[in-house]
């Protein structure tokens, strides 16, 4: 059996040490280039892995680039897995897995389909989710599922300990599907489309809070879009972005403002009035270094 891993994040890498600890034949990796890795949130170089295990890689910037193609169909793999990749995979890369093309979601497919599954779940306080493995077809998120992994997100948890609970649940998914494949003991189960619900594409500018939201839903956004996302942020004066990577909620029995309205600066902390309680920040960027006064808001 001969097999290609795709990928460039950190569940990527997961999936590359599943490999090597079941001692699953993969023929060559492909990692996206640290020189074009900048806009990928969670970026990680799985080449260092395959390298360091003497696995053949091959750095790209574009999968669906012809080289890429050609080599891959040269393998002629059985499988081709590919794992935290935000680029779409044509159907020639998909024609060229003999058996088929597996993807990696970090939600209960069929629900959440679709992109940042993992920040959505947050969003909407889902605590008791499930990461999957598929087949890869033509649809979105579409195709028969080769199993799941249940994580559980706590209020306390921010987008760095969400990755992190994904990548553990998804460790023991990965070697349990790489063994069912080795063995043949793997089953493809249909999806239900008539359950299947959408999560829709993210940007850095839905990060923006509105601070006549209320605090637990302003607290939320912030551990959804924390590192190593790009963050939840308020315009202070209406000008200068102000990144709040981090926040406690507290009740407020001493001010008396408008949401969003700086109460106290700290060396290292801010308080902002919010419509139901004070958001105590704890790590924040200030990115043009602007002098924050008391008095002043973020909008």
């Amino acid at each position: 059996m001969k097999s290609v891993l795709i990928g460039s994040v950190g569940s990527s890498n997961v999936m590359l040490e599943a490999m090597i600890s079941t001692h699953f034949p993969v023929s060559h990796v492909f990692s996206v280039d640290e020189k074009y890795s900048e806009n990928i949130s969670g970026y990680c170089p799985i080449h260092k892995l395959a390298e360091k295990n003497a696995i053949p890689y091959t750095k790209f910037r574009r999968i669906n680039d012809a080289d890429n193609i050609q080599m891959i169909k040269k393998i002629d793999p059985d499988f081709i897995f590919v794992i935290g990749l935000s680029q779409l995979v044509s159907q020639e890369i998909i024609d060229a897995a003999k058996v088929g093309v597996v993807g990696f979601h970090p939600a209960p497919l069929p629900k959440m389909r679709g992109r940042a599954a993992n920040v959505w779940g947050v969003l909407l306080g889902l605590h008791k989710l499930k990461c999957s493995v598929f087949f890869i077809d033509q649809g979105i998120d579409s195709g028969d599922i080769l199993g799941q992994q249940e994580f559980i997100i706590e209020d306390t948890d921010y987008a760095d300990d969400v990755c992190r609970k994904i990548e553990e649940a998804a460790s023991l998914l990965f070697c349990r599907v790489l063994k069912e494949i080795m063995d043949g003991t793997y089953k493809r189960v249909k999806q239900n489309d008539a359950e299947a619900t959408y999560t829709l594409k993210r940007t850095p500018e839905d990060g923006k809070i509105d601070w006549n939201d209320s605090i637990s839903d302003i607290h939320r956004l912030i551990r959804a879009v924390s590192k190593p996302y790009p963050g939840a942020f308020g315009m202070y004066d209406g000008k200068h972005q102000i990144i709040i990577w981090r926040a406690e909620m507290c009740e407020n029995t001493k001010y008396i403002g408008i949401n969003g309205q700086i109460a106290e600066v700290g060396n290292d902390e801010l308080l902002i009035v919010c419509r139901d309680g004070l958001l105590k920040v704890t790590e924040y960027e200030n990115i043009d270094n602007v002098k924050l006064y008391v008095g002043h808001k973020l909008k």
